[in-house]
């Protein structure tokens, strides 16, 4: 099994109420992706940081492999997804996999 955690931050120029909004579609669509994408097992966005974060979305997604991690990325609901919830909004980007 491989885990992906990525971090992102949101653009600055984005006000509080619009930054809701992205937090909340960004989950509910990358959520969307388990039975979508094969080989994603679990799909975690996390966007209730406490104050002392200094990110604003986090995933934390399971897969079956790196060859499944691979395909996820290439997959085309996850790059729609993606182009349209999450990287209009994003300036910072960290990414962390791991096997489990």
């Amino acid at each position: 099994m491989v885990r992906h955690v990525i971090l992102w931050k949101l653009k600055e120029d984005l006000t509080e109420e619009q930054k809701d909004k992205v937090r909340k579609e960004a989950k509910e669509h990358l959520e969307g992706l388990v039975g979508v994408v094969p080989g994603l097992r679990e799909m975690h966005i996390n966007i209730s940081g406490l104050a002392s974060a200094n990110m604003d979305m986090m995933l934390d997604g399971l897969y079956d492999d790196e060859a499944s991690l691979k395909g996820y990325s290439k997959h085309p609901a996850h790059v729609e997804v993606a182009n349209t919830y999450v990287r209009p909004y994003t300036v910072v980007r960290s990414c962390f996999d791991y096997e489990v």
